[in-house]
C-alpha cells in the first residue's frame, strides 16, 4: 500500500462480487447488499481496467470472489453450530457480511480488521451509502505487518479465550511469509475449536492456461497499485505447516472439490479457479 493511502484493490474486489449478482445465475453467493455499496458495478466505464465482464478472465475473477466468500460463510455456519461466538474478519475490506448476517451470526461479535487508512476510506463509503453499523460489529484498525494484532484486538474487546472463527480471504499473498506464519500462530492461541479459513496462491509452475494468465495479470496490477504479492505457497507445504503449528484438523478445499460442490451443473463459464485455493483449519 502507498503510505497514508487505503488499499487500491479493495474496491475492485467488491465490484467483482457485485457483478456476480448482476451477470451470473444462479449465484454462488447471494449478496444484494453489495449492489448498494458499490453502484459502480452497474457502470463498466467507472473502472475500465477491470475489463469486459463477459471475457474469460473477468468471469474467472467473479468465480473466485464468489466462491471464497461462500466457502468461508458455509464454514462459519458450522462453526457457530458448535458454539463459536466471535468472528474475526482479517482484511475485511468492503465485505458486506455484517449487513446480511443470518440469524446464527447475530449471537456473534464481529471484528472487522483492516489497515487504518483503508478503514477511514471504508467508513466514508459506508456513510455515503447509508449503511448503519450493526450492533454486533466492531471495526479494528490494525496494520498486520507491525506484529501488534493481539494487542489491537484486545483494545477493541476481542477475547482470545473465546472460541473464534477467523477469515483471511485474499490476504496472505500480500504478507511476507513470516508475517503470514505469525498470523496463523495467533489463531492457534485462540480458544479450542477456533477455526481459520483463508485463501492462498500456488506458484506459477503449478498453473497453466487461463489460471496462469489470471495470476500474472492480477499480481502485476496489484504491484502497479503499490500492493505487491509477497507470498505464494504449494498446497502440500501449507497443509504441512498448519499441522506443525498445532491445528488438529486441516481441510484443503481443492479446486476439484470446489468445482463439484459449488459449480456442478452450471451452463455458463464460471468454474473453480486453480490460481487461488482455499483452506480451513481448526484448533
Amino acid at each position: 500500500m502507498f503510505p497514508g493511502q487505503p488499499s487500491q484493490t479493495l474496491l475492485g474486489s467488491a465490484i467483482r462480487r457485485a457483478q456476480h449478482q448482476l451477470l451470473d445465475a444462479p449465484v454462488i453467493l447471494r449478496d444484494s447488499i453489495v449492489l448498494k455499496l458499490v453502484p459502480e458495478a452497474r457502470d463498466p466505464a467507472v473502472l475500465p481496467e477491470l475489463g469486459d465482464a463477459t471475457q474469460p478472465l473477468p468471469v474467472m475473477l467473479r468465480s473466485l470472489f464468489a466462491v471464497r466468500s461462500r466457502f468461508a460463510e458455509d464454514r462459519m455456519a458450522e462453526a457457530a453450530a458448535r458454539g463459536l461466538r466471535q468472528y474475526l474478519m482479517l482484511g475485511a475490506g468492503l465485505d458486506t457480511f455484517p449487513w446480511r448476517q443470518p440469524d446464527f451470526a447475530r449471537q456473534m461479535q464481529i471484528f472487522a480488521v483492516d489497515h487504518p487508512a483503508s478503514l477511514v476510506w471504508t467508513h466514508q463509503r459506508l456513510r455515503e451509502r447509508g449503511f448503519a453499523k450493526p450492533p454486533n460489529l466492531i471495526h479494528v484498525p490494525a496494520n498486520l505487518e507491525d506484529g501488534r494484532l493481539a494487542e489491537q484486538l484486545a483494545a477493541c474487546g476481542f477475547d482470545p479465550k473465546v472460541p473464534s472463527f477467523c477469515s483471511a480471504l485474499g490476504l496472505l499473498q500480500y504478507l511476507e511469509a513470516d508475517i503470514a506464519d505469525d498470523l496463523l500462530r495467533f489463531v492457534v492461541t485462540l480458544g479450542t475449536s477456533s477455526e481459520v479459513v483463508f485463501s492462498f496462491n500456488p506458484p506459477d509452475e503449478e498453473l497453466s492456461g487461463l489460471d496462469l494468465e489470471a495470476v500474472t495479470r492480477t499480481a502485476t496490477r496489484a504491484a502497479y497499485l503499490g500492493e505487491p504479492w509477497k507470498t505464494r505457497v504449494r498446497a502440500q507445504d501449507i497443509v504441512g505447516k498448519l499441522s506443525r503449528l498445532g491445528f488438529r484438523e486441516v481441510f484443503h478445499r481443492t479446486p476439484e472439490l470446489a468445482q463439484s460442490h459449488y459449480f456442478a451443473g452450471r451452463s455458463d463459464k464460471l468454474r473453480a479457479p486453480l490460481f487461488e485455493q482455499l483452506i480451513s483449519a481448526i484448533v
